[in-house]
């Protein structure tokens, strides 16, 4: 009992000490940046949480939309860490999810505990242009995914990202630029991983994942990293574009969509398949304007899973293909308007999914960046031969 007193009394006085002895950062700079007395490390420590209500309206058989389901809940809430440890070239990221939807996802993979870890991961700039990064972090995988969740210009990402993005996994990438021209740049992003997704503790059932991602930005650098962030914020003096292929190669992949999903289980553990997921996207920015765009592919080289004497399970990979476009501007005052239209196409002889499409119209004030904003969407979902779907969505974001 005195423990449990004991604690909490003496991390408020390590937090009090430091706040005397410390200036706090900029709002949306984090809580603390620390930095050793010699120099040899710093760590920036932040905290964001999206709190999230839902309303979805759902056609009735007369056509008609009757009450809505609502729903409150803190979307994301979270715990960031990074910095450099001896050298600057040797930098480290740490995110740790606490709401529900971050830590959900428990199974005897994950040895039936919360998956509280998104990112541990190191990033070691050992020559030239490369950086190696090793441990726990989004795959090079599409654009959407790959911009952070605090980062969006909608409320949440589309269908194409929740259907065909590749997450997180753990291994080793190797990254490198270098200019073709003066303002012509061009990324490598290779990827080695073990195709489990993240925090899978039991050891790799399937085979490895191999990720290869080719950005091009002709008209140089977007600034302060805008080609992975939502929304023309910076108002870009000049035409940004950054335009990419990617291409995912999961062997003997046992979930259904790659790395994500669920298990595929058969009569003697899990079924494999080779799953390959190819993406091409971009992002383009002027004057407040902003246009992103993504088309994916999935297939796979048996899609139906099945026991040993060729029975199926009833677990399919969720192959099929997907188009998102959006597009917003930021106005003056820091409001913006967006729309997105998506459309998925998964293959209906396969996967029995009709093709499903989404319009969607944002509207979003940023009170400062990023770090503090309140957006909200209304959605039309409609599909084929299904019942059509509304939904509104009002999301408050706020950044440490």
């Amino acid at each position: 009992m005195k423990a449990k007193i004991l604690i909490p009394l003496f991390l408020l006085s390590v937090f009090s000490s430091f706040s005397q002895e410390a200036n706090a950062p900029a709002f949306g700079k984090g809580l603390f940046n620390l930095v050793g007395k010699d120099s040899s490390f710093t760590m920036k420590i932040g905290t964001r949480m999206q709190f999230l209500t839902v309303a979805e309206w759902q056609e009735g058989d007369d056509g008609g939309y009757g009450n809505p389901e609502q729903n409150f809940l803190i979307r994301r809430a979270r715990l960031k860490f990074d910095g450099f440890a001896f050298t600057p070239k040797f930098k480290y990221k740490i995110e740790l999810g606490l709401s529900n939807r971050d830590i959900s996802g428990v199974s005897p993979f994950t040895r039936n505990t919360p998956r509280y870890i998104l990112d541990a991961v190191v990033m070691w700039n050992f020559a030239g242009n490369f950086e190696l990064w090793a441990g726990q972090t989004k795959l090079p995988g599409n654009i959407e995914r790959v911009i952070s969740s605090g980062n969006l210009q909608q409320v949440d990402r589309s269908l194409v990202n929740s259907r065909f993005n590749i997450d997180r996994d753990v291994g080793f990438q190797l990254r490198h630029h270098f200019y073709l021209s003066d303002n012509f740049l061009i990324r490598e992003k290779l990827a080695f991983s073990q195709g489990e997704g993240r925090n899978v503790t039991e050891g790799n059932e399937g085979g490895h994942q191999y990720t290869g991602r080719l950005e091009f930005l002709p008209f140089g650098q977007f600034t302060k990293k805008g080609d992975y962030s939502g929304s023309d914020l910076e108002r870009e003096e000049k035409p940004k574009l950054m335009f990419a292929v990617n291409y995912d190669i999961n062997q003997d992949a046992v979930k259904t969509r790659s790395n994500l999903g669920s298990y595929m289980i058969n009569d003697v553990g899990l079924y494999e398949t080779t799953i390959n997921t190819f993406f091409f996207d971009g992002m383009f920015k002027y004057n407040g304007l902003s246009f992103m765009w993504e088309y994916a592919e999935r297939d796979a080289d048996d899609p139906i899973a099945k026991n040993s004497d060729g029975t199926e399970t009833g677990d399919i990979v969720q192959v099929g293909k997907g188009i998102n476009l959006q597009s917003g501007y930021l106005f003056k005052n820091n409001w913006e308007i967006s729309g997105r239209y998506t459309n998925i196409k998964l293959d209906e002889g396969i996967t029995g999914r009709s093709p499903e499409t989404q319009y969607t119209l944002g509207l979003s004030k940023y009170v400062v960046g990023h770090k503090l904003k309140v957006q909200s969407d209304l959605s039309y979902l409609t599909v084929q031969n299904g019942s059509d779907e509304l939904m509104f969505r009002l999301q408050l974001d706020v950044h440490f």
